[in-house]
């Protein structure tokens, strides 16, 4: 069995799969295909059990590389987010978030962390920054032959996390020759110019066959204030420089002097350049964070990678993958704000340099101190909200450096089992570092002592005075595994072989995310999360079999189960069926259980401390001997949960396949899909209300702590602890849990055509577009059409070749959606009694729109196959210059950046050459 079988082997694979994206498209077939009958079974995503037929009983579908390239994105992260399925889009790497680096899809909404991504049908490694989801930034473009999506759950044939579907990249590896690729992206606005550039070279010989390459691309950070759409609504911030009697943000609570109101007199109260500006409506100082962060981060990918195998002998073959990415980013964030600050907020002790009411004669730094109004507060207390803006904004430069290893061997045993083995390492480590932190101890300090002046802090050296800090995490996932599948015919049946395939699965899975002592002790202001670290170890046995009943009919089981060391096990079962009445014609259904297990980053989370304020009456009463307050603080503790069980989901399928004519096809797929025993961050609001019964929809496992329960205890899980006079919360743990259950339905739909124009070229259409119908959980309303949950995506994609040329143009549609303001409206005119302020918010409300408008978005693309074999495109993403849908009647940044891109008109310029 030579290497020119294997090329034609992949050959079948690659129509196939087209064929499963298109099934109406006439595969063409070579003269050897005759000698090779036993290789034209393949392994489509959904299922271990090869097979020749085009069209399977589960949804797929294949987008090959030519898709990629003509989109005109610089990452597979980019092409996947603004598919139809990534429904109500997903994360992407955001400045001043914790996940900063990483990017995600989420199909059918459902959440990164409920998507699996697969890399040549093995699992993707699990992005650090995360913890819990499976970054696309560590996949390199170049090395993609072509990705098929699975939207369908598949936890019975992959394991946990494959409740929204599957994404399987596939990797290349048939290729001989050189290919180099360079490219550039210019925007039209500021911001977010792309460059690209890849090599790849391959060799195939009688019985070897090697592909290896590299590739790089980089996208430049945006900041908020290159965007019309965001600086024209500036953000906002009550941490600028304003007075309070408590640690308390309510407007009630704040200073209110005839003239500066809440702002702190000299700073804030003249409109200064400091990027703080004096609000004369409110009186009170704000801060407009838009003019200096970042909104998406940078973005710089470097990736080399090889794929060969090499035949053993006639029946085995051994191959091998290997790959190493890095990821770096940075982002930068607006100078700190004083939260969370130890006690609440910054004190201004009485009598020292900062009070407003100390005179200069003691010492005392404000101009104004012998105003009236500030000594009334003189011989008391008073709280600062400030932003250590004279320090300069944060920065926050993440590397993630991400290698995949695997060594496999597939053959024939018996001349009857096809077996595949082997092992696999991955490792993803990252390492963050953020600059220009203030440390919340040495802050009070200078600030009691005067030598940070409130008043101007632009005096002097304020970075002299020794608060400020760098700060750093060490974050790192690693799976070592090994795998085994065997293949075989079982017995005859009218419609051919049954067919089954049994495999077994080991992999240690590890996972840190170490922060420095500074921030994990709470001692960072303008910064927030604890450390977590732990591991475990993941036994699996699958089944699947495939009984063709008739040559119309046929059914598939499978089954999985999985046994974690950590928490338990679970069994994920799977039914599928395929009729096809006419060749023409196939209608298919299924029904599956999967789960997701809970992440490492949640069960080995270390205790993290927080005083959560609340109103809640009867704590009110125990602290300040009334029902009535706003700000009474719990001591309360976040932990990993030692009752956290895996979550569950029953999902079911039913779809058509319609061949109509040769040039067209069709498809329509139901999904439902359920999901039980959610894994939740529990708040203190739901603990204490499910340990009151309040709340009806509970977790199982909450305590009430003993009289003298010092905490944190993780062994006593999650609850509280009363005060047995007044019944307040004394304290409290808090953390993840197993709570409720969502649902939801919908449709997806996709024509394709393909038409022979004769001597004016070829014209093919691809249409793919998803309607959600449902979207809702514990029986609550349905929320799909809402703010950032559109009912419809879709994308039509047009290609046009002809004789040396080929023209794209591909368009993206987002439907509209309810607007913020619309559903402030109908809150209030089904509220019973009005208060004045409510009455005035109604009546702004109904002036606003009640709908945001749909997202339309046009992409062009004009190539030219040139003769000295090289290919030169030229594109244009966005072409109208569309910007995000927005809502900022609140102020502040309102554009969802999981649903749309700020990138604006791109002019793309892209050069490839083959040797």
């Amino acid at each position: 069995m030579s290497f020119k079988t294997h090329k034609l082997r992949d050959a079948i694979v690659i129509a196939l799969a087209v064929g499963v994206a298109a099934p109406g498209l006439a595969l063409a077939q070579s003269n050897e295909e005759s000698d090779s009958k036993t290789l034209d079974r393949i392994e489509v995503t959904g299922s271990r059990i090869k097979r020749a037929e085009v069209e399977g009983a589960l949804p797929v579908t294949v987008i090959g590389r030519e898709q990629l390239e003509t989109s005109g994105d610089i990452s597979v992260a980019d092409y996947l987010r603004n598919t139809s399925f990534n429904t109500f889009g997903s994360f992407q790497s955001t400045s001043g978030s914790s996940g900063q680096g990483f990017t995600g899809i989420s199909l059918r909404g459902l959440g990164t962390n409920r998507t699996l991504i697969l890399i040549d049908g093995r699992r993707a490694p699990t992005a650090p920054m995360i913890g819990n989801s499976q970054d696309l930034n560590s996949i390199p473009m170049a090395a993609v032959e072509r990705i098929e999506l699975l939207s369908d759950g598949a936890s019975a044939i992959y394991g946990s996390d494959a409740i929204g579907g599957v994404v399987n990249v596939i990797t290349r590896k048939d290729f001989e020759g050189i290919e180099a690729s360079v490219g550039l992206g210019m925007p039209s606005e500021a911001g977010g110019d792309t460059k690209e550039m890849s090599v790849v070279m391959g060799s195939a010989g009688e019985r070897s066959r090697v592909i290896a390459g590299a590739s790089w691309n980089s996208r430049d950070v945006i900041y908020t204030r290159d965007r019309d759409y965001w600086y024209s609504a500036p953000g906002a911030s009550v941490y600028s420089n304003n007075f309070s009697r408590t640690t308390s943000t309510a407007a009630s609570a704040l200073l209110a002097h005839p003239t500066f109101g809440s702002a702190v007199p000299g700073l804030c109260t003249n409109g200064d350049a400091s990027d703080l500006f004096y609000q004369s409506a409110n009186r009170n100082c704000q801060f407009n964070h838009s003019a200096t962060s970042a909104n998406l981060t940078s973005l710089d990918n470097r990736a080399v990678f090889a794929r060969g195998d090499v035949q053993i002998n006639d029946n085995w073959t051994s191959y091998f993958t290997a790959s190493v990415n890095r990821t770096k980013s940075f982002g930068r964030y607006a100078p700190v704000p004083s939260s969370p600050w130890p006690g609440g907020a910054i004190r201004l002790v009485a009598g020292t340099p900062n009070h407003p009411g100390t005179p200069t004669a003691n010492g005392g730094l404000n101009p104004n101190w012998a105003d009236p109004y500030y000594q009334t507060f003189r011989n008391q207390d008073v709280f600062l909200f400030h932003r250590f803006a004279a320090l300069g904004p944060r920065d926050g430069n993440t590397e993630n450096t991400t290698s995949n290893f695997m060594l496999g061997f597939e053959g024939l045993l018996w001349d009857k089992v096809d077996v595949d083995f082997g092992m696999r390492y991955v490792q993803s480590r990252a390492i963050s570092l953020g600059t220009n932190y203030v440390v919340g101890g040495l802050a009070q300090a200078a600030i009691t002592a005067g030598r940070y002046n409130i008043y101007n802090p632009y005096a002097g050296n304020p970075n002299g005075l020794g608060m400020t800090a760098t700060i750093s995490r060490d974050m790192e996932t690693s799976v070592k595994e090994v795998y085994g599948t065997a293949g075989f015919d079982l017995f005859s049946l009218p419609g051919g072989n049954a067919a089954a395939v049994v495999g077994a699965e080991y992999r240690e899975e590890a996972y840190q995310d170490i922060y420095d002592p500074l921030s994990s002790s709470g001692q960072i202001v303008g910064s927030a999360g604890n450390s977590a670290a732990g591991d475990r170890n993941v036994k699996a046995v699958y089944a699947e079999v495939l009984f063709p009943f008739f040559n119309s009919f046929e059914m598939s089981l499978a089954g999985r189960y999985d046994q974690y060391s950590d928490y338990g096990n679970d069994f994920a079962p799977k039914v599928s069926f395929r009729y096809h009445p006419i060749d023409s014609l196939t209608f298919r259904a299924s029904y599956g259980q999967g789960f997701r297990a809970p992440s490492l980053d949640i069960l080995s989370q270390a205790a993290a401390f927080s005083a959560v304020t609340t109103s809640d009456p009867a704590t009110c009463l125990m602290f300040t001997g009334s029902l009535s307050c706003s700000n009474a603080q719990v001591s309360t503790y976040s932990i990993s949960n030692p009752n956290l069980e895996s979550e569950n989901s029953k999902q079911w399928t039913a779809g058509v396949v319609w061949d109509a004519t040769d040039w067209i096809n069709t498809s329509l797929d139901y999904y439902n899909i359920k999901i039980e025993n959610q894994i939740a961050q529990l708040t203190l609001g739901t603990v204490v209300g499910c340990l009151r019964g309040t709340i009806s929809i509970c977790p199982s496992a909450l305590s009430t702590f003993p009289q003298g329960t010092v905490l944190p205890n993780v062994g006593l899980g999650l609850g509280a602890q009363f005060d047995p006079a007044t019944g307040g919360i004394v304290n409290a743990q808090t953390g993840f849990g197993n709570i409720g259950y969502f649902e939801t339905q919908g449709f997806d739909w996709k024509v394709n055509t393909n038409f022979d124009l004769g001597t004016m070229g070829k014209m093919r259409n691809q249409l793919s577009a998803g309607y959600v119908s449902d979207y809702s959980g514990n029986g609550g309303a349905n929320t799909a059409g809402r703010k950032g949950l559109p009912r419809i995506r879709a994308n039509l994609n047009n290609n046009w070749s002809f004789t040396n040329w080929d023209f794209n143009w591909n368009i993206s549609y987002i439907h509209s959606t309810q607007s913020q303001a619309y559903r402030e409206w109908l809150a209030l005119i089904n509220t019973p009694v009005l208060t004045p302020v409510q009455i005035s918010n109604r009546d702004f409300y109904a002036s606003q729109p009640s709908h945001l408008p749909s997202w339309v978005i046009h992409d062009v693309q004009a190539s030219f196959k040139a003769p000295w074999n090289a290919t030169i495109s030229v594109g244009v993403n966005n072409v109208a210059n569309k910007i995000p849908v927005f809502e900022n009647y609140s102020g502040g940044t309102s554009y969802d950046s999981t649903l749309y891109d700020p990138w604006g008109r791109v002019i793309y310029f892209r050069y490839t050459q083959r040797f």
